[in-house]
């Protein structure tokens, strides 16, 4: 029977010897998991422990066992743990002693994770009392084997206790609830989630069954039961396919576990993880915001009681807009209001409740979702100004808009969302589903709606901008399509649906072109001006491009790409009003420049220098590097003759030293007249990965060795790259290099977007300077475990590359990366 048992439900070496009773009850046929198989597994564990139980002969009198917690729910994964309690009356405790021996020693001897505890019906009940997960599982006891009466006993107490403490204990359910979600996360949006603590788990819809027991509220029912045995099975399937007891759904076995449910793929997974949250999440927030108002009311009757028959009665309903009033902290209908004439009624409900900062009431939403009609095709004006209303609201658009997402009512007013609903983003810079950041971009936006002259664009830009990743392909291009349609949908005239348009196809134009191109360079400031057109539009993508990084997460934005985004807009506007870039002359070099080329040349070896750089512009009074600069980083100048190697070298000691490296610029300095040669000038800003920057002294000792080459940087670095952390089973996309043409007329720019990991610039570096190029800039941009960079390439000459030669260039790179 053991080794059915194993075999059937991935149960660690279950032996004959400890098992008694009948044969194994096998699955149902075809069920990889489910409510059967769990119950068929419940059901073979009751009868092994009640053979134990009974083993021997009857066993004392007085003596129950007693499944608590999940196990007495029947809710046993392959890999679960059990909860009993060996309930008994106090009477013979050596053969109570020697029962739960019986009991709890094969157990331990297979393997199995056991909670256990042997107590009275009144200690158990003490017990509970002290401690809320005591009491909580204790909810769930079902009786397995021996005196059924005490079981039944002890049930009655438990649930008798729980209803009149109800008022204590809930408060401290719903912290302990609050501190697991701070602690965890939230299930509905995490990569890595786990099914049972984060919030929208399998604990959450256990505590709604607890509030549920209690009699003082219940939770909205609808979708909550298939909500949890989604989550269930997914637990399930986990437990099979990794052999181990975890809730955490890692990303390396999301693909088997999907495969084992018989999903297309991880992310089908995710999204049903997702949505299953989201069910309970929703369910959580009303559920304990009824419990707080039966609390408050309760607390506040005794002195209405006293104020009867005297005294201003207290008013129970206020207007907020035409239809819709607040009624006990909650945004309701009014009395009068007719959802199946008023078409507009659930956007106003749903701004009425964001202005206000009140939820909106479950039973008002369900009725607007059974009773609206849908808006005419254009909307009126008044739909799509309550729209821009919620979108502009604030933090509390959010609560609103998952309250109307929950009963279906997003999808109606906008069919497009339902593509990007619950979709997962693998990218580490974003924390937010897809759906979920075009929310809190819309709330960032509103934070920025003074700044422009058209709020109601920029908030359905945010709305609106990732739209098209439910699509395949390029997700600017697919949003552009839907973003015309759904702006001609909701009302928007021809040139604001255009302006819409270039907003939602070209929102990521600026930050990327900030960041990876030279701004100095004429042509990349004009492709910008012809894309964007005006400068009202500028203004609205300006905007709309920081709300976007801000609500991707805090590896998206930063003050310094926030200045490179500003000095991009301040050139790109003033070629729309009428100033045409100048061409740019090799700037004259600094005083500190001359002074360090000047040392080159008498020494022979590198010069450098480390200087903070907090704002844009600092002077060279700044020289002292502090502990913990600024975002901005710390300017690194280099100065050393001529020679190959030096981009590679530079670096590969900076890799060494774990110095990220944001920009970087490269020139030529003649030597003083009559003196063959030149120094070159590298004018880098870097920020250190953690700690303390190095000392300059030590970046030039490593950059004179690797220079002489008797510093193997290559060696060096490949051993902190076996050791460079990477998920395991994770396997990156292989490096993609390209030629932008026509991105500048003063160099070839050559795009490089691979996998961030030690060294990576050193290796571009090797690469190009075999190609026999010459870097003038580069450019580079780290947004999680990617790396985008553009290098600014010339040829010996100082020209750019030849459209065949400059392919060839890329080929050799991209092949090396990919070794």
């Amino acid at each position: 029977m053991g080794d059915e048992y194993g075999r059937t439900y991935g149960c660690r070496g279950l032996g004959t010897q400890r098992l008694r009773g009948g044969p194994a009850a096998p699955p149902p046929e075809g069920a990889r998991s489910g409510p059967p198989r769990r119950a068929a597994l419940a059901e073979l564990t009751d009868d092994w422990l009640t053979g134990l139980f009974d083993a021997g002969g009857a066993g004392p009198r007085g003596v129950s066992l007693v499944a608590v917690g999940g196990y007495g729910r029947g809710e046993l994964s392959p890999r679960s743990d059990l909860d009993l309690l060996l309930l008994h009356d106090g009477g013979d405790q050596g053969a109570v002693a020697a029962l739960a021996d019986r009991i709890w020693y094969p157990v331990w001897d297979l393997g199995l994770a056991l909670d256990h505890s042997v107590r009275t019906p009144a200690e158990a009940r003490k017990t509970a009392g002290e401690d809320l997960k005591v009491q909580l599982g204790l909810l769930d006891a079902r009786h397995l084997a021996g005196d059924l009466a005490l079981t039944a006993g002890l049930r009655t107490a438990v649930l008798a206790d729980w209803r009149n403490q109800a008022p204590k204990r809930l408060p401290e359910l719903q912290e302990l609830c609050a501190e697991r979600a701070e602690r965890q996360g939230e299930l509905q949006y995490l990569l890595e989630p786990d099914l049972k603590e984060a919030r929208g788990g399998l604990r959450d819809a256990t505590a709604l069954r607890a509030v549920a027991a209690s009699w003082l509220a219940d939770a909205p029912r609808e979708g909550l039961t298939d909500a949890r045995r989604r989550l269930l099975d997914v637990r399930d399937a986990l437990h099979l396919t990794t052999g181990r007891a975890t809730d955490r759904l890692a990303l390396q076995e999301q693909d088997q576990v999907a495969a084992e449910l018989g999903l297309l793929d991880a992310d089908t997974l995710l999204r049903q993880v997702y949505e299953a949250a989201r069910v309970v999440s929703y369910a959580s927030d009303v559920t304990w915001r009824e419990v707080g108002r039966v609390l408050r009311s309760r607390a506040v009757r005794p002195r209405l009681r006293a104020m009867l028959g005297g005294g201003k009665p207290v008013a129970e309903r206020s207007p907020l807009a035409e239809g819709v009033v607040e009624q006990d902290g909650e945004v309701v209908l009014a009395r009068t209001a007719r959802p199946d004439r008023d078409p507009v009624l659930p956007l106003r409900a749903a701004a009425a409740a964001a202005q206000s900062g009140l939820p909106l009431s479950l039973h008002a939403v369900r009725r607007m979702a059974a009773a609206a009609r849908p808006l005419p095709t254009p909307w009126p004006a008044e739909a799509r100004e309550q729209l821009v209303t919620l979108l502009g609201s604030g933090p509390s658009t959010i609560e609103v808009w998952e309250a109307l997402e929950a009963e279906g009512l997003i999808t109606r007013l906008l069919p497009d969302w339902e593509r990007v609903r619950c979709r997962p983003q693998r990218n580490a810079v974003h924390i937010w589903t897809v759906d979920r950041h075009l929310i809190e971009t819309a709330v960032r936006a509103s934070e920025l709606a003074r700044r422009v002259g058209r709020p109601d664009l920029l908030l359905v830009s945010a709305l609106l901008h990732d739209i098209g990743k439910g699509w395949p392909g390029d997700h600017s291009v697919a949003g552009e399509i839907i973003a015309r349609d759904v702006a001609a949908r909701i009302g928007f005239d021809r040139e604001d649906i255009a302006v819409l348009a270039t907003l939602v196809r070209h929102h990521l134009l600026l930050v990327e072109t900030a960041t990876r191109r030279d701004l100095e360079d004429p042509a990349t400031v004009r492709a910008v001006a012809e894309v964007v057109g005006s400068q009202s539009t500028l203004e609205l993508l300006h905007a709309l491009t920081e709300s976007d990084a801000l609500a991707t997460g805090p590896a998206a934005w930063s003050s310094w790409r926030g200045s490179l985004v500003a000095d991009l807009v301040k050139r790109v506007s003033a070629v729309l009003a009428g100033d045409a870039p100048e061409e740019p002359e090799a700037a004259a070099p600094t005083a500190e420049q001359e002074r360090l080329a000047v040392e080159a040349f008498r020494t022979g070896g590198p010069v450098l220098a480390l200087r903070a750089q907090t704002e844009p512009g600092a002077t060279e009074a700044d020289n002292a590097v502090p502990d913990d600069p600024e975002p901005l980083g710390v300017e690194l100048l280099i100065a050393v003759p001529d020679q190959s190697g030096v981009l590679p070298a530079v670096a590969g000691v900076l890799a060494m030293h774990r110095l990220t490296v944001r920009t970087a610029e490269l020139r030529a300095l003649p030597l003083p007249d009559g003196v063959e040669g030149s120094v070159l000038l590298l004018n880098w800003r870097v920020a250190a990965e953690y700690g303390s920057l190095p000392q300059a002294a030590r970046l030039r000792a490593d950059l004179v060795r690797a220079l002489d080459g008797s510093l193997d940087i290559a060696a060096r670095l490949a051993e902190r790259d076996a050791a460079y952390p990477r998920r395991r089973g994770v396997v990156a996309p292989p490096p993609h290099v390209t030629v932008a043409s026509a991105a500048s007329h003063l160099a070839t720019v050559i795009e490089v977007r691979a996998h961030d990991a030690p060294g990576l610039l050193h290796r571009i570096g090797r690469a190009l300077e075999k190609s026999g190029v010459r870097v003038r800039s580069m450019h580079v941009s780290t947004l999680g475990a990617n790396a985008v960079d553009a290098f600014y390439v010339t040829g010996t000459r100082g020209g750019p590359l030849p459209g065949e030669e400059a392919a060839t260039v890329a080929r050799a790179l991209e092949e090396t990366l990919r070794t």
